[in-house]
């Protein structure tokens, strides 16, 4: 009888990276040696020891120290077929407003050889319908999908047409489809937690319609629970609707500042975010002395801020990484129906502070 072989980690990272070299992950370079091992999880001893292991296996060939190995693929080894990826986004942005890791995503697909394209429609501009995404899809020549911000009707739509379709946020939860997005939850929380300590009362959360219809997300369940547990009876004062557009939002906020105006807004999006200061500048109410701001999204213009503004924030890279890795293994015709949450936080900043005292 044969002796068992034991597999040591350095040999297990070997065969991930002799994988993912052979389904072209990466093309010419592997990244360096802590790059790789920040990415994998694993000791940087580790993946040192694995890449000599493809070194003495002639996959890789050292350049020298500090500089990163060059890949030396079987002649006449095929990598993988390059795909035609279709973003189908949320909504139009103008071109200097597009976030810096949607811009990422798009050239390091490209770098991969990928033919990488948005939509002729929006979601919006589809009214998030199913029937009309199915005809956008059909006439599209495309060999896979990157959904946007999805309802969860129209993911189960292209689940059940087993198109290739990755969840880039969205209503994905439980559903057999590869996802990213930032772990919010608990964050939100935190944010709503922070405001009733500050003595906040009258808070309000403002959302698209997807996250309240057909029944809140995950969320605004869980701000609306934090709500109930600290004595504030929730309703549809803090998790209002109003019609998506311009002028449905700032109707929305004239009709919350009419009778019983909020003394905190937790606004998601930085959009609706600008829209909300905007609205309270003209009405010379100020942040956060007459209203408290928290925005759920994560702005890199933020950054510039003074004072810094309370929002939840998380890193884009992760994001980045995962909807390339499934790209790459879509090319490479394996099954990835895996989501991934990227860890967020709480970040406190001078947006928020106690409510005024007429309303405490």
């Amino acid at each position: 009888m044969r002796r068992l072989h034991q597999v040591s980690a350095a040999e297990q990272v070997a065969a991930h990276l002799r994988q993912e070299i052979f389904c072209g992950t990466w093309s010419t370079r592997l990244p360096g040696v802590h790059a790789l091992a920040d990415e994998l999880g694993s000791n940087h001893h580790t993946v040192l020891a694995a890449l000599r292991l493809l070194e003495k296996d002639r996959l890789l060939t050292p350049q020298g120290h500090g500089r990163a190995r060059r890949i030396r693929l079987p002649r006449g080894h095929k990598v993988y077929r390059p795909l035609r990826v279709a973003i189908l986004d949320y909504e139009k942005e103008a071109p200097e407003t597009i976030e810096g890791y949607t811009v990422d995503v798009k050239h390091l697909l490209m770098e991969a050889g990928c033919t990488v394209f948005s939509a002729q429609y929006t979601l919006m501009e589809l009214d998030m319908n199913v029937q009309r995404v199915a005809r956008l899809v059909k006439r599209t020549p495309a060999d896979a999908w990157i959904v946007c911000a999805a309802s969860r009707e129209v993911l189960e739509w292209f689940i059940a047409q087993g198109i290739p379709a990755f969840a880039w946020y969205g209503r994905r939860q439980g559903l057999p489809i590869a996802g990213v997005g930032p772990k919010k939850l608990e964050a939100a929380v935190a944010a709503t937690r922070r405001l009733i300590e500050l003595g906040h009362r009258r808070i309000v959360l403002l959302v698209r319609k997807e996250r309240r219809v057909p029944q809140p997300g995950q969320l605004e369940r869980a701000f609306l629970d934090e709500l109930a547990a600290h004595g504030i009876r929730p309703g549809p004062y803090n998790l209002p609707e109003w019609k998506e557009s311009v002028e449905g939002f700032h109707a929305r906020l004239e009709a919350l500042f009419r009778v019983t105006p909020p003394t905190a807004l937790i606004v998601d999006e930085a959009p609706f975010f600008f829209a909300t200061m905007q609205f309270l500048m003209e009405r010379r109410l100020r942040v956060p002395q007459d209203v408290s701001l928290v925005c759920t999204d994560n702005d890199r213009v933020f950054a510039w801020s003074k004072p810094a503004v309370a929002h939840i924030h998380w890193e884009t890279g992760p994001v980045v990484r995962r909807i390339v890795r499934w790209v790459n293994n879509v090319s490479c015709g394996r099954r990835d129906v895996r989501q991934t949450m990227t860890p967020a936080k709480f970040v406190e900043g001078g947006t928020i502070g106690p409510p005024p005292v007429q309303a405490a």
